[in-house]
């Protein structure tokens, strides 16, 4: 199995454009900082799934060599959730003739005005989770857009993948870490889990929510990474608010997860398994 890592930034990317924050300042000095929205494609025997649909996609697409884009056909896009960060990009792929979506039952209800749109476009064909990749649910946070929908159900998903030789689990936004979400872990050759927060109060210490971390829907890093350290499978962070220190390159916070064995991933980044 083959990854790329096509983005690694949380909503609105780095820098995001109406923040002045010092990782936003940072990326607009140094582009090297800069993080395209967290997205991961995915080689599989016969095709090729992108996670997650985002605002950057068609850049994403573009620098992944083995995405193989064509007039007709548009990459296979496995959904974590339904977040504007993760979906917008459906939208950008109206070019498609149809597109090939997978996503569990809450995120399909929520898209359907997405459906409508690009019905006269590029109509979505959706697909079961289980012929893909198995879901595994870490949260039952709902967009706000969709606060009208069902409470109950698979809102956000972690995304075991395998070849039947290697094991990736994808899970960008962890609301928990369930024991499901650990057996995984730790039969999975590679973990590239939440990092959007450094600490549980990174949020309102920034002034960018007036909830924690985890009242976000994100168990922050300082939570979780004497767990996934403690895992045997290569282990990377992704998902990075613009607030996270982090995304500073010098950042001592870099050397804390080093002396761990942890891994910040990058945009770019590939993977063999």
């Amino acid at each position: 199995m083959r990854l790329q890592v096509l983005g690694t930034a949380a909503g609105g990317g780095v820098p995001q454009w109406n923040c002045a924050c010092p990782g936003c300042a940072g990326a607009r000095a140094h582009p090297a900082w800069r993080r395209r929205h967290a997205s991961l494609a995915v080689q599989l025997p016969g095709r090729v799934a992108v996670v997650n649909a985002t605002p950057d996609i068609a850049a994403q697409i573009e620098d992944c060599p083995w995405s193989a884009p064509d007039r007709d056909h548009a990459p296979l896009v496995v959904l974590t959730d339904a977040e504007l960060d993760h979906t917008l990009g459906l939208l950008r792929l109206r070019e498609a003739a149809s597109l090939d979506v997978a996503a569990t039952i809450p995120v399909r209800q929520a898209l359907r005005p997405f459906e409508e749109i690009l019905r006269p476009y590029a109509p979505i064909r959706w697909h079961s989770m289980d012929t893909i990749a198995e879901p595994i649910p870490v949260s039952a946070k709902r967009p706000r857009y969709a606060a009208a929908e069902e409470a109950d159900g698979a809102w956000v998903s972690a995304l075991r993948f395998t070849d039947g030789t290697s094991t990736v689990v994808y899970a960008p936004a962890m609301g928990v870490w369930t024991p499901e979400l650990d057996t995984a872990f730790r039969d999975a050759d590679c973990v590239i889990i939440d990092g959007t927060f450094w600490d549980d109060e990174e949020p309102r210490r920034t002034g960018i929510s007036s909830k924690t971390a985890t009242g976000m829907g994100h168990l922050p890093i300082e939570d979780t990474m004497e767990r996934l350290a403690a895992l045997p499978g290569r282990r990377l962070y992704t998902h990075l608010n613009n607030t996270n220190p982090l995304v500073d390159p010098d950042a001592l916070h870099h050397k804390v997860l080093a002396e761990l064995g942890v891994e910040v991933a990058a945009d770019g980044m590939v993977i063999e398994l």
